[in-house]
């Protein structure tokens, strides 16, 4: 699954996928051995693409292709123990519209910064090129402008100070490796409103697929016995094994 446009059967599987939750996608993923079960962890909901009445108890679920997008340090300290991507991006040309449309972007900015390295002029931009969503693993600014784009944006943390404090926009369209997680473009991102943000690598969306039905299921079956008053341990026995 590339960043070109997606076939009939690659839409399929995503629309399949919009039955279920982050916590039973992370669940196939680890039947899978993926690292993480692709999670992306401690990341906030910052903006969401529709509240309504039921939007506590209910997800909204957003899906697309990942396209990634990396930032560096202005200056790389000698404790910096972290290997960044060459530049990739041409000269004169912003990274923000290099985006790809119908595409989820991950940005991944280096730990510990307090800027942010991306606000509501970025956000405008990415609205209008059609992204479907944004997950930055670093700071956002500009919070009621990017409400305004109607995006479902996730971050790690806010700011008000300008990316240009101390980060520098290095190469898009690379392998991102996120606290152990890994995005690659064409990657499949599950952004769940509830319960958080997970990453299918694209390699394996289809068992992911098929191994859904399944598990979800089982766990159907082990609540059912819960609420009858039978042990967890028996339920799970009796179930998951």
């Amino acid at each position: 699954m590339s960043l070109t446009a997606l076939s009939q059967g690659q839409n399929n599987l995503i629309t399949m996928l919009t039955e279920y939750t982050a916590c039973d996608i992370a669940d196939a993923l680890l039947k899978l051995h993926v690292s993480n079960a692709g999670y992306l962890s401690n990341l906030h909901l910052i903006t969401r693409p529709d509240v309504t009445s039921t939007s506590e108890i209910s997800p909204t679920i957003t899906i697309a292709p990942a396209s990634t997008m990396t930032f560096g340090p202005i200056a790389k300290s000698s404790h910096d123990k972290v290997t960044y991507p060459q530049t990739n991006i041409p000269t004169g040309k912003h990274w923000v519209d290099l985006t790809l449309s119908e595409t989820i972007l991950v940005i991944s900015q280096p730990e510990g910064q307090s800027c942010a390295v991306l606000g509501g002029i970025l956000a405008l931009r990415l609205k209008i090129l059609n992204v479907k969503g944004v997950v930055v693993s670093g700071r956002i600014r500009d919070k009621l402008e990017l409400k305004s784009t109607g995006l479902p944006i996730w971050a790690r943390g806010t700011s008000i100070v300008g990316s240009s404090a101390e980060s520098k926009p290095l190469a898009i369209q690379e392998t991102l490796n996120i606290a152990g997680t890994l995005v690659t473009p064409g990657d499949i991102i599950f952004c769940d409103s509830i319960n958080g943000v997970v990453v299918i690598p694209q390699q394996l969306v289809e068992e992911v697929v098929d191994l859904l039905p399944a598990l979800t299921a089982a766990d159907e079956r082990v609540k059912n016995d819960v609420r009858n008053g039978i042990l967890v341990s028996e339920a799970f026995a009796k179930h998951r094994s």
